[in-house]
């Protein structure tokens, strides 16, 4: 936090269908990592900040949740119309702020282009279900109704994608929805919002508030707001969860992950090195479905599978992600840089083999920048913190199994369960490990089994607080409550009986 600085440009808040400065003054810096200078200032938002949008959130859900499905539907594909046109600008400011590479940042806006595209068919998604007669002249029907305000929490990581995971199925559902993203890459949430405005969307149904804790705080105890969506690490989502519900919520928060690769000796090492790698770096490992710890089975695997994983590490180009021809960006910060350090020294110390070392890496011209090498670490144990810990940097551990059953049982025993992956070519092997592994997400060969728009996303134990995953079929539920009506009708009039009553 800081004093505003007058010669930086300021992001600001969007609330009620306008950019607005807000009342606080506080400031944070916001970097360009790959050269380690300020560029910017974000506004962080006040209690004050927070009320007026859900304020004007609260005002704006009876005429949206009561506008046709046709009007909502229309307003996601005209936004899915401009948000497809300007995906580059989308994907340059991410790296601008984010760090990483231009591809990825494309890469990220499609991903969340796709969850646009699966809320333009809400006219589908939200319809129920209807029995007639069941009972004498009665009929019962089942609705979708939204839920009314809704908050997004998202992480510095993605700061389209995972917006866009959120908000298109709440909004296309009825609610009115208030964004509070990353203090360190805000600026693309701005740009979403004009780009929703443009759409058509009504004053007031989609904010943006810039903020802290203490933005978060304000949003978790605010009377009227329904349901919190979050992802973010396990203890900042056990803090969500606990604090929203206490106060009435709906809450689903998607914490931290231990992602594992098991790979078997029927696997082809370099098929398996090239995803690995590239699951373990990509994004300099700052994805919440990274592999973090690959797990060989037998000596033989291991050996060949840590020589193939360090022979990628040190090839792989780490520079400016505006750069062409870079592979791996910056990390977001240089606390996050000093911290995936502090993790690569730990290890040594614990008696692991540091195989690749990123504390080594220096990038040339931009000495500045809070880089860090791509690090491989051998003969890791459970005990370790390098394993224990989600360091969030591109950071692979190396485990070892004498049998795919003790690998999959270490992989059961890790806290976490968002993700996993077998890497072999026995389809046996393959299903039971689909069926047994404690994970949400599950791949078989692929390295970062995260679904398509159309399923749902989410993990296990510590991944996960709350019932219902992201997107897909979850994600509409999660932003609409269900209602059943059941109706009996005064039989039809048989007309005039001119005859003589009689008893019958």
């Amino acid at each position: 936090m800081s004093s505003s600085n007058q010669d930086l440009p300021v992001v600001g808040h969007w609330i009620d269908g306008k950019p607005d400065s807000g009342t606080a003054d506080r400031f944070g810096d916001v970097f360009d990592p790959a050269t380690g200078a300020v560029q910017r200032q974000v506004a962080l938002a006040n209690e004050a900040d927070v009320d007026r949008a859900v304020l004007a959130a609260r005002a704006a859900f009876p005429a949206w949740g009561g506008a046709s499905l046709a009007k909502r539907h229309a307003v996601m594909f005209a936004f899915r119309e401009l948000l497809f046109a300007r995906a580059d600008e989308l994907a340059a400011i991410v790296t601008s702020e984010h760090g990483k590479t231009l591809d990825d940042a494309r890469g990220e806006v499609q991903r969340g282009l796709e969850v646009v595209e699966f809320a333009c068919g809400i006219a589908h998604l939200m319809k129920g279900e209807a029995s007639e007669q069941i009972s004498t002249r009665v009929d019962s029907a089942s609705y979708r109704q939204p839920l009314g305000v809704v908050a997004g929490i998202t992480p510095f990581n993605f700061p389209t994608m995972v917006p866009m995971w959120m908000f298109p199925i709440a909004l296309a559902c009825g609610n009115s929805f208030i964004l509070k993203p990353s203090d360190r890459d805000p600026s693309a949430s701005l740009l979403l919002a004009e780009l929703l405005s443009e759409a058509g969307l009504p004053d007031g149904v989609f904010s943006v508030v810039q903020g802290d804790k203490d933005a978060v705080n304000a949003l978790l105890v605010h009377p009227e707001i329904d349901a919190i969506s979050f992802v973010g690490s396990t203890p900042i989502a056990r803090h969500i969860y606990e604090t929203a519900t206490a106060h009435g919520k709906r809450v689903q928060a998607l914490g931290g992950a231990k992602n594992h690769a098991l790979v078997l000796p029927d696997a082809n090492i370099e098929v398996a090195a090239d995803a690995i790698a590239s699951a373990a770096f990509g994004s300099a490992g700052q994805r919440c479905m990274a592999i973090s710890a690959a797990v060989s089975v037998g000596e033989e695997t291991a050996a060949a599978l840590s020589a193939a994983i360090a022979e990628r590490a040190r090839a792989l180009t780490v520079g400016p992600g505006n750069v062409a021809g870079t592979e791996m960006g910056p990390v977001i910060t240089p606390q996050a840089r000093e911290r995936v350090a502090s993790y690569i020294e730990a290890a040594a110390a614990d008696g692991a083999d540091v195989v690749v070392d990123g504390r080594e890496l220096t990038v040339a011209g931009a000495e500045e920048g809070f880089f860090i090498g791509p690090s491989v670490i051998d003969s890791v144990t459970t005990e370790m913190s390098v394993y224990r810990d989600e360091v969030f940097g591109p950071l692979l551990v190396m485990l070892k199994a004498d049998s795919f059953d003790s690998g999959l049982d270490l992989i059961n025993a890790n806290p976490y369960g968002n993700g996993a992956a077998i890497f072999t070519a026995d389809g046996g092997a393959a299903r039971e490990f689909r069926s047994r592994v404690q994970a949400g997400m599950v791949g078989v060969n692929v390295p970062i089994p995260v679904p398509m728009a159309y399923f749902s996303f989410g993990g296990w134990k510590d991944s996960l607080f709350g019932d219902l995953h992201v997107h897909g079929r979850e994600g509409v539920l999660f932003y609409t409550r269900g209602k059943v009506v059941t109706e009996r009708w005064p039989q039809r009039a048989q007309g005039v009986d001119y005859g003589f009553p009689t008893q019958s």
